[in-house]
């Protein structure tokens, strides 16, 4: 499985506090099948985090990686607010952008967001970056206005759901609004949004069967979720067609 959000960089920001709890993480990672992960950690007001700290901090990782004989595969990214979408300049966004491909991850609000979230994403598209959506169902703005969200979507946007809200780790409203979106062909890939191995660990293969025993038919989807469509996002290939989760 491939991991688009996930935050592996220690003392960054409220990731694993130091390297040894960002080994365990790792770790968790890769004993559940996860071979390649996005470190992903914050670009917003409270963490203005620079590229040249992350790449700082991927390579100190893939060090300990090599050295702790972990077998996953560590590439850059950023989880970009949309404040800080919305002023930084188009070098220091490419920089940002996962697994240095054409997509920025763009952290969905968790407050009132109002007709500036539309106009940023449209001006991401328009200056050349990719835009995928990090666990919007975890925004009330997308939560109370189910349609806002497919405009996004139907204008280019990618959705990723976090698997822990499919394991209803984040509230009843958050499960059942993600499995709304992977069901209606809303959601692109399921993704950890991982902290710590205690706190908020991988647990994707939790949360899609907590998904298929909700609704079988989405199992069908698990590779498309997790191995071809993260795969395309990063390599910048055409998105591969949603197979069909039947019924």
């Amino acid at each position: 499985m491939i991991d688009l959000h996930f935050h592996a960089l220690p003392g960054v920001d409220d990731g694993p506090a130091g390297e040894d709890a960002a080994i365990a993480l790792a770790g968790a990672a890769a004993r559940s099948g996860t071979h390649t992960v996005v470190a992903t950690p914050h670009r917003s007001r409270r963490w203005p985090t620079e590229p040249e700290t992350v790449m700082a901090g991927v390579t100190r990782m893939r060090e300990l990686l090599e050295r702790e004989g972990i077998a996953l595969r560590l590439l850059p990214g950023a989880e970009v607010s949309v404040d800080e979408a919305a002023w930084l300049d188009d070098a220091t966004l490419t920089a940002l952008r996962l697994g240095g491909g054409p997509y920025l991850l763009i952290e969905s609000p968790y407050e009132f967001a109002g007709l500036e979230l539309e106009r940023t994403l449209a001006a991401l598209a328009e200056r050349g970056h990719g835009v995928v959506l990090a666990h919007p169902e975890r925004c009330p703005a997308f939560i109370d206005r189910p349609a806002r969200l497919r405009s996004l979507v139907e204008r280019g946007v990618l959705c990723s759901v976090t698997a822990g809200a499919l394991a209803g780790h984040f509230g009843p409203a958050s499960r059942w609004f993600a499995l709304e979106l992977v069901r209606d062909g809303l959601a692109h890939s399921v993704d950890s949004d991982a902290h710590d191995a205690a706190r908020r660990p991988p647990g994707l293969r939790e949360g899609l069967a907590a998904a298929a025993r909700q609704l079988p038919a989405l199992a069908r989807l698990d590779p498309w979720l997790t191995e071809a469509m993260p795969a395309a996002i990063l390599t910048g290939d055409p998105l591969p067609p949603r197979p069909s989760a039947g019924r």
